[in-house]
């Protein structure tokens, strides 16, 4: 194939579709650009069907540190496992993709965006959805697209929405709406929102649906130049015997699924299906059509489901459309822990903890993204006990990092700033059972641990899976949906937010004639959902904590001079350790002078808190100190004052009398109380005692120098008048006065 150009401007931003010249033994390969943001994105379909029961299709982003400039980190310097971002794009790029594939297609499908640059302006997630599209099409898979996705913002001056924002032009919008579909249907929706209405988020679906038709007709003209010849495949089609011997047991298969409990219900399916196959099927028959089967029994099971929806208005579990499942909330769920939260909804439980720490204990990212870090974590665990089965535990998947990234972006809005609150917050959700919105019990459940934590978020948070069962012009919106809903449903519309607005939302829709009215009824349903749930909450805590809890650490903000952060750390490090080992707090400072101090325990950050301030304070006329003598020379006595803030304490001022030597008044380790008489322009400092005591009576006697003021005030110029530390004097003369030259 000859090279392949299509290059166009869209919404201010320039796009370009290029294919036939880089990785031309795959089935499609498509160089896709914004700016100088370059993906390649190839797509494979494999030539062999194997016998699976459901669509293969893969997806995998990869993250090139090269296209940042940037060299891993880590011994191996290579790209290791994909980031949470790489995680979560992949899945951004599935979820359209897959229901673009005709029913009953089983043919490997591997689909790989390799980020080749990334100029830190353009980001590179959205177009990798065209450039999927597009490598698929251009290969003649039998895609139905094309299909792209849009990113869309809103400004937060002038309110108007911005197609595929650059990162600076995200940060300054109170919207991040991801959209992705066809000219005609819309697939897939996340969002993120500083609580917008309702309204709004529906205009910017709306808005963001015709600016993807518009990338489609772009996408057309492209694919038109390449002009593919289509991929021939076999769909299989089972024998029309079976599903005819099926279909007479759909009234029993509705009558199996009215079950409020989960394992009760598929017990009684299981129990049915294998009725149907042993006495509908000999044995020679389950053998040679087993997959096809098993297939009609499931097409029964979601058409009972379904009509039963659509005719009666009444789901498995009895419930009408817009009823919630019963709740059961608990904040402070557990003992010690710094906030946590139980939140049950019918069969779906999440646990929430909340874990307080300083904020250099923040998550570092090492991604393509500009972003180097966040303060916010929210981590959500689905373990296999959560649906009464057996597994192996790892790492998290990716519809756990999918469901912990929703209950993250749900909450973001609604945290305190740093400044109102120095902590990293980390949010971990254990599910601990599941029976459908698992992800937004965690959103539940979280609030109500932050809450117990005493973190003072703006406003509590609540969220809501809503369903949706179409047939024809028949729509039934499906609020609280179980799993059943969403296995055999045609949309998981999952959305959150608090009492003013949206926060977040994400949907995947399996019914392409979705429009924009109907997400329009899913929203306001939703709405009303979301405030039910929240009253429930709020009747169990209707605010923050207003203290932490006695095992959270106490986190106190000071500012200290920049010219002094060199004072408090010392060198290597030496001077901060020191504080932290002697009072148990935990210090941390930053380049601006902000000093955040933390400890369990009270005094411990008090005494850090004062070391600190001792040690960066200058110490001024009048004021008086309790010191310890660190030095004695032939003169005088060093007094510290404050870490590493020492004074002269002059022979003459020691006591009332003549002192001949300074070890008959003081010695090394003595607590004098000092008052400041003098700061010299070079920081030194002149002492006075306080409540001075008389000299010894055989001190007077001795002959050891003259301890007159007048000398001694030459002396302490000419010697010292300040150290800082006990060591020689810098005259060299053994503390003597110098004679006198004429």
């Amino acid at each position: 194939m000859e090279k392949i150009v299509e290059s166009f401007e869209l919404y201010g931003k320039s796009y370009r579709l290029e294919t036939g010249e880089l990785a031309k033994q795959a089935t499609g390969a498509v160089l896709v650009t914004q700016g100088d943001t370059t993906v390649l994105v190839t797509a494979v379909v494999g030539k062999e069907k194997p016998d699976y029961d459901f669509f293969p299709l893969t997806v995998d982003f990869i993250e090139k540190m090269y296209a940042v400039g940037r060299i891993p980190g880590g011994y191996l310097k290579r790209e290791a496992r994909p980031s949470d971002k790489g995680t979560l794009t992949a899945r951004m790029i599935d979820r359209p993709i897959r229901p673009g594939f005709p029913d009953g297609y089983k043919y490997e499908v591997h689909v790989v965006a390799t980020t080749l640059v990334v100029d830190s302006v353009n980001p590179p997630d959205c177009i990798c959805v065209a450039g999927a599209s597009a490598a698929l099409m251009v290969g003649g898979a039998p895609f139905d697209g094309p299909a792209a996705c849009v990113r869309i913002a809103r400004d937060i001056e002038t309110g108007e929405f911005i197609v595929n924002p650059t990162f600076e032009e995200q940060e300054h919008s109170d919207l991040e709406l991801t959209i992705a579909g066809t000219a005609d249907y819309i697939s897939m929706v996340e969002a993120g929102a500083d609580e917008i209405s309702e309204e709004d988020m529906l205009a910017a679906m709306t808005f963001g649906q015709e600016a993807i038709a518009a990338f489609c007709e772009k996408q057309a003209a492209f694919i038109a130049k390449a002009n593919p010849e289509p991929m021939s495949y076999n769909v299989h089609e089972a024998d029309p015997s079976i599903a005819a011997r099926i279909e007479p047991f759909l009234d029993q298969m509705s009558a199996a699924l009215k079950d409020a409990d989960k394992h009760a219900r598929m017990d009684k399916v299981a129990e049915l299906k294998a009725s149907i196959k042993e006495n509908e099927f000999s044995e020679e028959e389950c053998a040679a059509w087993g997959s096809d089967i098993a297939a009609e029994l499931k097409k029964l099971e979601k058409h009972a489901m379904r009509a039963m929806v659509i005719e009666t208005g009444e789901r498995a579990d009895g419930r009408t459309p817009e009823e919630i499942r019963p709740l059961h909330i608990v904040p402070g769920y557990l003992p010690r822990v710094h906030g946590s939260g139980l939140f049950q909804r019918g069969q779906t439980q999440a646990l929430s903890i909340c874990t307080l720490g300083m904020l250099n204990e923040w998550q570092r990212l090492d991604t393509i993204d500009p972003a180097e870090g966040k303060r916010y974590m929210h981590q959500y665990n689905f373990p296999p006990y959560s649906t009464g089965e057996t597994g192996r535990m790892g790492a998290p998947k990716r519809r756990e990092i999918g469901h912990g990234a929703l209950a993250e972006r749900a909450l973001i809005p609604v945290l305190p700033d740093e400044d109102e609150f120095p902590y990293a917050i980390r949010v971990v959700s254990e599910v601990l059972e599941s029976n459908g919105s698992s992800s937004m019990a965690s959103t539940c459940g979280s609030t109500l641990a932050l809450m117990d934590a005493g973190v003072p978020i703006k406003r509590p948070v609540s969220g809501i899976a809503m369903g949706l069962i179409k047939e024809g012009d028949d729509v039934v919106i499906l609020s609280d949906i179980q799993g059943i809903e969403d296995f055999l449903g045609d949309m998981d519309f999952k959305v959150c937010g608090t009492e003013i607005g949206i926060t977040s939302l994400q949907m995947d829709n399996k019914a392409k004639g979705l429009s924009v009215d109907i997400l329009a009824r899913a929203l306001a349903q939703a709405k009303d959902g979301r405030a039910f749930i929240l009253s429930a909450m709020l009747d169990e805590i209707a605010e923050p904590r207003e203290e932490l809890r006695d095992t959270a650490p106490r986190i106190e903000t000071i500012h200290i001079p920049v010219d002094k952060i060199r004072d408090i750390i010392g060198t290597g490090g030496k001077v901060i350790r020191g504080i932290q080992d002697e009072t148990g707090a935990t210090i941390e400072v930053q380049e601006d002078g902000t000093v955040h101090i933390a400890a369990v325990e009270g005094p411990a950050g008090e005494a850090a808190k004062a070391i600190i301030l001792g040690i960066v304070k200058e110490p001024e006329v009048g004021e008086v100190y309790d010191g310890e003598v660190v030095g004695i020379k032939d003169f005088g006595a060093f007094v510290k004052l404050t870490p590493g803030k020492d004074g002269l304490l002059h022979i003459s001022r020691m006591a009332n009398g003549r002192v001949a030597k300074v070890e008959d008044v003081l010695a090394l380790g003595d607590i004098v109380k000092v008052e400041v008489i003098e700061v010299g322009d070079n920081g030194k400092i002149s002492l006075d005692r306080v409540d001075k005591p008389d000299a010894p009576a055989s001190s007077g006697n001795s002959d050891k120098g003259d301890n007159r003021p007048g000398r001694g005030d030459r002396k302490e110029r000419s010697d010292r008048g300040n150290g800082g530390s006990s060591g020689k004097s810098e005259g060299g003369n053994n503390g003597r006065t110098p004679r006198r030259r004429h």
